[in-house]
């Protein structure tokens, strides 16, 4: 199949334009005066949850909405399948002010949650401590403007040296301004820090599978009754624990959204210059070039690989960043 030509700005204002009159002439359509406003807390297959003051309601899906994920705010009708213990009806999704997408093999850029302030990114020692997964889920963060939060878990478990690398990698992303906190829930370091983080705020936790997402949860919010698994000692990888997104709320104050784990988090929705911009410190350096088609590798008057070989830009960011590139058009499905 072609690539889908890119949209110029004209037509991207064309098709917001058009996206909001069809939003307009739903909510004519919908006697707002019977519905309740409410907030998805779980999606399952063609049904989703709704908190609506307070009480959970198992509401089906409107086919006109393109999509329904954790986070969404909605506008629900009563209505459904008794047998089924259905009795709402998801009628409107309101404007989000924020949508995490990750790419899917089989339904392209799949969403994941939305109205999001906090995105938690969790990796640990075992299955690997990687920053170049980090690095992916950084570029994420950036591209959608939501702050992350970079938990190295499971430290326990590392030896001394191991331990001075990851506080030496982590030093790297505390001196571009991201936060970070080492945590274990055999021994409690750093989890009533992240208790404190994540008060009164919406978070999400990702990465990958069997870093120890739910684990945290279980700590944090002891009654989630989230289910744990294994590192597979076959392929050292982790066993996915969670199947389904679902918005959990804290005591203190704030929510958590628990999404299924994805060993690797792919970029190749994205085209190159965003996947640039997402690495932060480059910013002060791109426009500078000598050549405006410069790839920031062996090119003559490259203001950032300069910038690597004074020290002012972190070699091991700067070659996870080639990394990311060389490998987006691998993984790239042949129908894109």
């Amino acid at each position: 199949m072609a690539k889908k030509p890119k949209l110029t700005r004209q037509q991207k204002r064309r098709v917001a334009s058009n996206r909001q009159r069809r939003l307009d002439a739903a909510k004519a359509d919908i006697d707002l005066i019977s519905t309740q406003a409410g907030r998805v807390v779980g999606r399952f297959g063609k049904q989703a949850d709704v908190e609506i003051q307070g009480e959970l309601v198992r509401c089906h899906i409107r086919r006109t909405i393109d999509s329904v994920v954790c986070g969404d705010e909605v506008l629900v009708s009563q209505g459904g399948d008794s047998d089924d213990k259905v009795s709402g009806i998801i009628e409107l999704v309101k404007d989000r002010r924020n949508l995490l997408s990750r790419p899917d093999y089989y339904d392209g850029v799949k969403p994941v949650a939305a109205n999001i302030d906090y995105i938690v990114v969790v990796s640990a020692v075992l299955p690997e401590f990687s920053t170049h997964i980090i690095d992916r889920y950084l570029v994420a963060c950036e591209d959608i403007g939501i702050a992350p939060l970079l938990v190295g878990n499971k430290i326990e478990l590392a030896d001394p040296n191991q331990v001075k690398q990851i506080e030496s990698a982590m030093h790297v992303y505390q001196s571009l301004g991201y936060e970070t906190l080492l945590t274990s829930c055999k021994d409690q370091q750093g989890i009533p820090d992240l208790s404190n983080k994540l008060k009164d705020k919406t978070s999400i936790f990702v990465g990958q599978s069997g870093v120890g997402k739910s684990s945290l949860i279980n700590q944090i919010l002891p009654n989630a009754n989230e289910l744990v698994g294994d590192i597979s000692e076959n392929s050292g990888l982790g066993q996915h624990t969670t199947t389904a997104a679902k918005l959990l709320h804290l005591p203190g104050g704030g929510d958590l959204i628990d999404s299924p784990g994805v060993r690797e988090f792919g970029l190749w929705h994205l085209p190159a210059e965003r996947v640039t911009n997402g690495f932060i410190e480059f910013k002060a350096y791109l426009g500078g070039c000598k050549f405006r088609d410069c790839k920031h590798k062996s090119d003559p008057g490259c203001l950032i690989t300069d910038a690597v070989e004074r020290g002012k830009i972190a070699r091991s960011r700067y070659e996870s960043y080639h990394r990311i590139l060389d490998t987006m058009e691998e993984q790239k499905p042949s129908f894109i």
